[in-house]
């Protein structure tokens, strides 16, 4: 419970008690718990959507529950997102795009990844059914949290270890966590696939393979990208993995509802 409590103070806007405490060592074990934050930020995203869908057109529900979403996490990843496509967009070398994340500034790069992603995202979730889309959003955000843990298990932290608020959570984690990780990470996405076929025509397995195969594609991008281009990963480039491959299960879990 401490280190749930612990990934969720670190992670979100949501207040602790103050037992929880802010000990490094307990951040980095609190990681597994990543996943589990993503299942409590997007069911409350769902709730927006669901509600506000009963009172207020379209888009409103979704733009008002991606607002919601943002706010919990303090527009965390998003932040990440920005920084490493200003970074690696604007750097030709490796040091020179490490040197450019680490600045506060937001440049063309950054902010044209955040409005396009935004618009994607708003756009995917738009175009499916209310309940699809809530299933959507509690699917995706604890998906894609588990497909930014992958690069800490597997790749070199290369950001600057020194002022990184990323620092006490880069630890190369072990396949135990990790595999913890995926419990929170994938076990959304099954219920909600056979939560969809009960009130549609949809198959669980057409919405469980698409729906994960889409992230697991982006996240393979991502990973060739970050190795070729930093050698490893950054603070900046796990809030880009969770961003992009939120966005690329709504993409497959919209093409699911499609082809169903």
């Amino acid at each position: 419970m401490k280190s749930f409590l612990t990934a969720l103070q670190y992670f979100t806007r949501i207040p602790v008690p103050g037992w929880v405490g802010h000990e490094p060592g307990q951040l980095n074990r609190a990681a597994r718990y990543f996943p589990a934050v993503g299942i409590l930020v997007g069911s409350w995203g769902a709730v927006v959507l669901y509600a506000v869908a009963r009172i207020l057109p379209d888009p409103l529900p979704v733009v008002l529950s991606t607002v919601m979403t943002v706010w919990m996490t303090g527009a965390f990843h998003e932040d990440g997102l920005a920084d490493t496509f200003d970074g690696l967009g604007g750097g030709a070398t490796r040091e020179r795009a490490l040197a450019i994340m680490k600045d506060s500034r937001l440049g063309t790069y950054g902010v044209l990844a955040l409005l396009l992603t935004v618009l994607v995202k708003l756009a995917a979730l738009n175009a499916m059914p209310v309940e699809f889309a809530c299933a959507a959003l509690a699917s995706a955000h604890p998906l894609s949290r588990w497909c930014a843990l992958t690069l800490i298990h597997r790749l070199r932290y290369v950001g600057d270890e020194e002022h990184s608020r990323a620092k006490p959570v880069v630890e190369r984690m072990s396949r135990v966590e990790l595999s913890i990780a995926a419990v929170f990470g994938i076990a959304p996405l099954v219920v909600c696939g056979y939560w969809i076929a009960l009130r549609s025509s949809a198959t669980p397995a057409l919405w469980i393979v698409v729906g994960a195969l889409a992230p697991l594609c982006m996240l393979t991008f991502l990973w060739r990208w970050f190795v070729r281009r930093l050698n490893g990963f950054t603070g900046d480039t796990l809030g880009a993995t969770q961003q992009l491959t939120e966005v690329a299960c709504y993409l497959g879990l919209l093409a699911a509802w499609k082809l169903s």
